[in-house]
């Protein structure tokens, strides 16, 4: 079936991982996505090797997930005939996609400035570090730099007096992708009615920001940041730890109306209508956040992760484990509503791979197209551009442009 963008054309010329994930994305609901390389590649090719996982042009998961559902280009945009034919893939494209700094797209001609006087019509797509306006404007961002860091993930939501959480590679990133998406989808309904492009942004310092609301209105009254979890305001929204040595959350935000039934839950049938502890207002007040916690971790520690995900699911109070990747491929959530797909490699091997979180109802679940080898798809682009054999193998030969090349 086909996609919700189809008919989209989307020129893509990012690296690593948030850019080029948002036009994975938009190749996910059927635009037509070219991604333009320079002859180096984008290094995101060798990033298996940061992840410590295999890369190779017949399994590089490591690249798939920012770019599945793409044609791949190799151009040398810095020659006079490749930044033409760059100029030709944009004359008919509705989107380009870059993460390029300012200061390099306006020597490459490629600046927004210079897209919109030529093309009027196209979106002009941007992932940022710090945004364009402050002292960083220029400089280089990254997700544990902008996002995690100066953006207040990691100081915000460490557990107290400990080190700050260790976070998989693109924690941020990914969020940063999901936001540009939907701006550069809100710009193509204008597009449409106008026929004008748009300029469209998204920092990752800013969606950091963005991400922790609470946490950045509270502050101003006095919520202090990081907190522990031995102190927390609602005892019913935390982490315990259980007989097996595994971590959960429960999160039971109705204090007062489910205190006598999780009481009973955990075997703790002497606290039930215990003016002491069932008044969360008064636990506050009164600073007794420690000392009950301290009893709901005692509780747990007396049974079992699977036994307590159980006891209250039959409770109806919602409460899950803390799971690793290794059991979220296993979990029936997960692969029941396609969060995760197995997928077979050109290696021949088997992996999983998360589809992204937006489905739908005309498309179904999206097709996905790994990842090839660079320059794949440069003879097939040029020719549709109306070039012919021999002029490409000359161009080739050139230097302008670069055919398959494999890692």
């Amino acid at each position: 079936m086909d996609g919700i963008l189809k008919g989209v054309k989307v020129i893509d010329m990012t690296t690593f991982l948030a850019a080029p994930t948002v036009a994975r994305i938009l190749g996910e609901w059927g635009a037509d996505v070219i991604k333009v390389e320079s002859p180096k590649g984008d290094p995101g090719r060798t990033q298996g090797s940061v992840f410590n996982m295999h890369y190779s042009d017949d399994e590089n998961l490591g690249f798939d997930i920012s770019n599945m559902n793409k044609r791949f280009v190799t151009l040398n945009t810095k020659s006079d005939e490749g930044l033409d034919i760059m100029y030709q893939l944009l004359n008919d494209a509705d989107i380009f996609l870059t993460n390029i700094r300012a200061k390099s797209l306006a020597k490459m001609g490629l600046d927004y400035e210079a897209l919109h006087k030529k093309f009027p019509k196209l979106i002009f797509g941007q992932v940022l570090g710090y945004g364009e306006h402050g002292d960083k404007k220029d400089a280089a961002g990254f997700d544990a730099t902008c996002y995690m860091a100066r953006g207040g993930i990691l100081g915000t939501t460490m557990e107290l007096n400990e080190t700050p959480m260790n976070p998989s590679n693109g924690y941020g990133d990914f969020q940063v992708s999901m936001c540009l998406a939907a701006g550069l989808c809100g710009a193509l309904v204008k597009q449409r009615a106008d026929g004008i492009g748009e300029k469209v942004t998204v920092s990752l310092h800013h969606a950091a920001i963005f991400m922790q609301n609470v946490a950045m209105v509270s502050a101003q009254y006095g919520n202090t940041y990081p907190k522990t979890r031995k102190e927390i305001a609602n005892p019913f929204n935390n982490t315990y730890k259980t007989k097996d040595n595994r971590w959960l959350v429960m999160c039971v935000p109705v204090y007062g109306r489910d205190y006598n039934k999780v009481m009973t839950v955990l075997n703790r049938k002497d606290l039930v209508d215990n003016p002491r502890y069932n008044d969360v207002d008064e636990i506050n007040k009164n600073h007794l956040n420690n000392e009950f916690v301290a009893i709901m971790g005692e509780a747990f520690q007396k049974e079992t992760l699977d036994h307590w995900v159980k006891v209250f699911s039959e409770n109806d109070l919602p409460l899950e484990p803390c799971y690793v990747p290794t059991e979220i491929y296993k979990d029936e959530e997960a692969l029941k509503n396609d969060e995760l797909r197995e997928m077979t490699f050109p290696s021949g091997a088997d992996r999983m791979i998360p589809t992204n979180p937006v489905r739908f109802e005309s498309q179904g679940n999206p097709e996905l197209k790994v990842s090839r080898a660079q320059g794949s798809d440069t003879a097939e682009v040029l020719k549709e551009l109306g070039y012919s054999e021999d002029t490409i193998q000359k161009m080739q030969a050139d230097g302008i442009i670069g055919l398959t090349k494999n890692i």
